[in-house]
């Protein structure tokens, strides 16, 4: 790289420094520059549904993750270890990017994608998964979001249940006892501890 092209690159600036002290390339992203640790903390204050849901608190995208692995473990009891782990990192990159609504990601056409891609395909790397999935695994996972957007959808954001079925799918089915827990909006600092716990759990 010449030291015009690198002038103008440092001027575009098309990286963010992390808490950890870690700085990661949107353009060209290394595995070696990204940890959990900053990656449970953006997640847990990044809000789903732009921020349009009820509670006291936000409903973040650590607690969507979570909501996600757990209705895909009640839809496959025996699910593989690996793929639990595929489904709590599967929305990863907005610890970077934001959760952007998918009608504005529509707007912007495939920009969004294609950055969004490239930094989970390193995420994977990172902890250890293929950097795309095998695609019956993504079928499963994208399953399992649908099942958590309905119930975010009628449960907190103000969706009819029959606007939901149309959109996401249908109910998914969890107990009264776990939608109570997991659709309750939780402070930053619980989701972004419990986003820890359940990584521990299924990163060995």
């Amino acid at each position: 790289m010449t030291a015009k092209k690198a002038a103008r690159n440092e001027e575009i600036r098309a990286w963010q420094r992390m808490l950890s002290g870690r700085r990661l390339d949107l353009l060209d992203p290394s595995p070696l520059d990204i940890e959990i640790g900053d990656i449970a903390h953006g997640l847990a204050r990044v809000a789903r549904w732009n921020g349009q849901t009820l509670g006291a608190h936000i409903f973040s995208v650590a607690q969507h993750t979570l909501l996600v692995e757990t209705v895909l473990r009640h839809e496959i009891p025996r699910v593989d270890q690996r793929v639990r782990l595929a489904a709590l990192l599967h929305d990863a990159p907005e610890y970077v990017i934001g959760d952007m609504i998918s009608p504005f990601k529509a707007v912007l056409d495939g920009h969004y994608k294609a950055v969004e891609k490239r930094l989970l395909g390193a995420i994977h790397i990172r902890f250890g998964l293929p950097p795309v999935l095998p695609d019956d695994i993504t079928q499963a996972i994208k399953a399992a979001d649908r099942g958590a957007a309905y119930l975010e959808a009628t449960e907190l954001a103000g969706f009819s249940a029959s606007e939901a079925r149309r959109l996401f799918g249908k109910d998914p089915g969890l107990s009264d006892s776990v939608r109570r827990d997991y659709l309750t909006p939780w402070t930053a600092a619980r989701a972004e501890k419990q986003f820890l716990e359940r990584f521990g759990a299924v990163f060995a």
